[in-house]
């Protein structure tokens, strides 16, 4: 005879009941999953001059995949590789604050923290988590004195009695690339260990049917210089298919592969493809400023997750079409999405307050100055050298240092404004100097020199000249003459590059360092301002063999 008591035994079979296979997805039953991604917003929270992407119409696309996955018995999960900081003045001089609103009025479940969200201060993310109705996670940063993390390591969430596990990482390099000031008490821990200690708790507490990475780490070519651990060395570290699927961030690629696993360097909007696939796990990244967004859907049978179809859908992007008679004029490359109107009444605002600002004329351009990506990574522009040259003006200084990474885009003939020189160096630095004997400068030099091409730390000079051979850098002149070690020479450079950011020298701790607490965008404006206009021939880069 049973002699439980009567309330006990109603807990337990209640206890039962809630743990029952019965709770549980359904054996020989086919659920839809849908996965919806973005990583690296940068600020574009509003549409450009042509209409191309933009928030607005971002939710109007996610609201029709919503409503078609929902009629079709499916679930919806959608995920931020990170990096919405920085990038767009008229977002930059809100802290982003019209992004996060933005994003939580779509719907995102969950966002990575990219290595940008630590442009700001750890008190500004803290404000912006509380913009965001969604869930900031990364498993890797900790307070280094406290031992514990900062952020939530992952988020959970049931759809249709799946559970799926979200973990968040975020890229070691952020102390390199991020003002050293931000991370006194921050540091950042290997993503492979975290997910290997995350994903055995995991199984044994929560039990998840899909686990999930979202990352900002990268998305790296084999040989392509130096960088952290990346999406693929996490998959490939692990055991097979740990990782179901990682979201991922940071090199901003159009990720697709075609039918026999090669990348599609030429990728087009529109062209069909596939995620990379790494040791059993799906890898996904849409690009940057949500000019896409990734779609990936799942079938989950009898715990199995199977890839039935993957797009990146372009977000009204277009392409140029030329006639043979007549001007040329943009056309989408698929079909229009409409603006959003509850979107638009919400971000309006901040776009026209921003706007009074930022569209004040402050010179002409003649010619084109270079600030692509590609460019100004691994080779000497055109428009560094000008910024450069601001820097010198303002500090007196005899020549001139910066990271390629810190320049953000080009500037094209026309109207130059003071948002233009926002857009090329967003980061609010200062601009810093410090006079050097000429054996201290060499030595800087050749420090700087071997920083790897093709990637944010590779120097860019001004009044500088020599030649690389290995990891030396010999022939060193500053303004054409060859370097002399008992002279005094003034370097001009940044506050965050000067303090030991991106790995560079650290100058800001020894004697006769001066920060001169302007602006380096501002800077760049008022010598544009005085040189208008701006003719692009006479900028051209020194000689770097």
């Amino acid at each position: 005879m049973d002699r439980t008591p009567p309330l006990l035994l109603a807990t337990l079979l209640s206890s039962a009941l809630f743990s029952s296979p019965l709770l549980a997805w359904e054996k020989d039953r086919t659920y839809p999953i849908t996965l919806l991604h973005t990583n690296d917003h940068h600020g574009h929270f509003w549409q450009n001059e042509l209409g191309e992407y933009g928030l607005a119409a971002q939710k109007t696309l996610v609201d029709e995949i919503r409503k078609q996955v929902k009629n079709q018995g499916g679930v919806l999960l959608l995920l931020s590789g990170g990096d919405v900081n920085t990038g767009v003045p008229e977002s930059d001089l809100m802290f982003a604050e019209p992004d996060f609103k933005g994003m939580s009025k779509i719907g995102y479940d969950a966002m990575a923290i990219g290595n940008h969200e630590f442009d700001h201060s750890l008190k500004t993310l803290r404000k912006q988590q509380k913009w965001a109705s969604f869930p900031f996670i990364s498993a890797n940063i900790y307070n280094k004195k406290s031992g514990k993390r900062l952020f939530k390591p992952y988020a959970l969430f049931t759809r249709q009695k799946i559970k799926i596990a979200v973990i968040g990482l975020t890229t070691q390099d952020t102390v390199k690339s991020g003002r050293p000031r931000h991370f006194d008490n921050i540091t950042f821990t290997s993503p492979t260990d975290e997910v290997r200690h995350l994903v055995e708790h995991l199984k044994k507490n929560q039990k998840p049917d899909i686990i999930i990475a979202a990352t900002h780490m990268g998305h790296y070519a084999p040989s392509s210089g130096e960088h952290a651990e990346d999406d693929v060395d996490l998959a490939k570290a692990l055991p097979p298919g740990t990782l179901d699927i990682i979201v991922g961030g940071h090199t901003q690629q159009a990720l697709c592969m075609n039918d026999y696993g090669k990348e599609i360097t030429d990728y087009v909007p529109g062209m069909p493809c596939k995620p990379d696939r790494q040791n059993g796990t799906w890898i996904v990244q849409a690009n940057e400023w949500g000019r896409y967004v990734g779609r990936a859907d799942f079938t989950f049978r009898n715990g199995e997750l199977k890839l039935v179809n993957y797009q990146l859908i372009p977000v009204n992007l277009k392409k140029a079409v030329r006639p043979q008679n007549g001007e040329a004029r943009y056309a989408f490359f698929t079909s229009e999405i409409r603006q959003d109107p509850g979107m638009i009444k919400l971000l309006g605002p901040w776009q026209e307050k921003s706007e009074r600002i930022l569209m004040q004329k402050i010179g002409e351009l003649k010619g084109e100055l270079v600030g692509d990506r590609q460019r100004v990574r691994s080779e000497q522009t055109n428009l560094s050298r000008l910024v450069l040259t601001s820097q010198m003006a303002l500090t007196g200084a005899d020549f001139a240092v910066i990271n390629g990474g810190g320049v953000r885009t080009t500037l094209h003939e026309g109207d130059i404004t003071r948002r233009d020189t926002l857009l090329v160096l967003p980061f609010r630095n200062q601009v810093a100097y410090i006079d050097l004997t000429g054996k201290e400068a060499a030595d800087y030099i050749s420090a700087v020199a071997i920083k790897p091409s093709g990637t944010g730390y590779y120097a860019q000079f001004a009044n500088v000249t020599f030649t690389l051979k290995g990891n030396k850098a010999s022939d060193i002149a500053i303004k054409g003459k060859a370097i002399q070690y008992d002279k005094v020479y003034r370097l001009a450079t940044l506050d965050a590059i000067a303090s030991g950011g991106i790995g560079y020298p650290r100058l800001d701790d020894k004697p006769g360092y001066v920060n001169t607490g302007k602006g380096d965008a501002d800077t760049l404006a008022d010598f544009i301002q005085t040189h208008s206009p701006v003719n692009s021939e006479q900028w051209q880069p020194g000689r770097i063999l």
